[in-house]
């Protein structure tokens, strides 16, 4: 296959992952069989870095996006991101130890079950209901962080849906504050990956960057549009990342 070819149509699924990814997270589903689909002999671990390395540009670009019009509440989101970045790095390690297929039937479930309840809740998300963040909001951003920045690490999918679900449901956040603070999460988690891969296996450093700079665009347009449009915008774009995401584990779990 001509390698422009390869590097345009790579550009093209991360300019569209940046996209969707800056508004309520699921940019791997389309990277990520992208990159399997291009190279398919190359071993996992070198598409799963090449694919940190391309996200975590456009995921720093969206929450810098965010930052100029939504307030970070750094209370919760600098221990959670601190968490998520020792989570993660340790996930990637026990992938040398366990089959990350083991967990796809419980994921599948828990998918369903958040997106029966955030169709069910039409408020949920729709205003903050924050409290005044104290040391019980920093100890549940830590424990969300750990646990998720394992997850994303280990396994991945739905890694930001699941955070933006979490920091509405359990810290009272509205969608937008939110997906601001699952970025801060989601730069942390990629930073741990990319590390962790970069001195075990060969990254493909000059495809990452090209695919890097496009899911930066990509990642631009989609914060813009979520703010222009808020969070009504943000709770669909949501329902409809975490119903691809329920049929494709569904695919893969019992048709594959």
């Amino acid at each position: 296959m001509d390698l422009d070819f390869v590097f345009l149509a790579l550009g093209l699924a991360a300019l569209f992952a940046g996209f969707v990814d800056s508004i309520v997270g699921g940019g791997g589903l389309i990277q990520l069989p992208a990159l399997f689909s291009a190279y398919p002999t190359s071993a996992p671990a070198t598409l799963f870095g090449t694919n940190k390395v391309a996200s975590i540009v456009g995921t720093s670009t969206a929450a810098y996006q965010y930052s100029r019009r939504v307030r970070i509440p750094w209370r919760v989101a600098a221990p959670g991101a601190a968490a998520a970045l020792v989570g993660a790095w340790y996930g990637a390690k026990a992938v040398a130890y366990l089959d990350p297929a083991i967990l796809r039937p419980l994921i599948l479930v828990l998918l369903v079950l958040v997106a029966v309840y955030t169709f069910v809740r039409k408020d949920l998300g729709a205003v903050s209901k924050e409290p005044e963040h104290g040391a019980r909001s920093v100890v549940v951003a830590l424990t969300i962080g750990g646990g998720i920045g394992f997850y994303d690490g280990f396994f991945g999918p739905g890694t930001g849906s699941f955070l933006i679900f979490l920091f509405i449901r359990v810290l009272g956040m509205d969608f937008l504050r939110a997906s601001v603070s699952a970025k801060i999460l989601n730069v942390a988690t990629n930073l741990a990956a990319i590390s962790f891969f970069a001195g075990n296996v060969e990254l493909m450093w000059k495809l990452g960057l090209t695919m890097a700079l496009c899911n930066l665009i990509g990642s631009v347009l989609g914060s813009r549009m979520a703010l222009k449009h808020g969070t009504g915008f943000v709770r669909r774009m949501f329902l409809a990342v975490v119903s691809v995401l329920i049929a494709k584990l569904a695919y893969d779990t019992f048709l594959r």
